[in-house]
């Protein structure tokens, strides 16, 4: 192999590790303030009725905790997203739509335990 193509390849290699780790640090800033306006959208809407931090009890007992919700083995971001948008019979009929629900299910996934 040529000086030159191993020039390129390590090259090639440096640059898509540096945008991997960019990419990576972004994902995660963005993730931070998604959990911290879900945070504030639980704390408005949601702590009527569940308990939104860690280790909250919920005020009503027909909802449950959000920290018991994200420890629902195999709870997902699709399984939560299903669960806003499907009518509960205990459930005040409240609409949270885009970002809010996308920021609501990044606070609530945040609380899960870690083994």
């Amino acid at each position: 192999m040529s000086r030159l193509m191993k020039m390129a390849i390590v090259s090639g290699t440096t640059l898509v590790t540096t945008i991997a780790a960019l990419s990576g640090s972004a994902g995660a800033q963005a993730d931070s303030a998604s959990i911290r306006a879900g945070r504030q959208l639980a704390d408005t809407q949601c702590a009527q009725c569940h308990g939104v931090d860690r280790k909250a009890q919920s005020t009503n007992p027909a909802a449950p905790a959000f920290e018991d919700v994200a420890n629902v083995p195999g709870m997902t971001a699709t399984a939560l997203m299903v669960a806003l948008r499907t009518s509960h019979q205990s459930m005040p009929n409240i609409i949270v739509q885009g970002h809010d629900a996308e920021n609501i299910i990044a606070y609530i996934l945040s609380l899960k335990r870690t083994p």
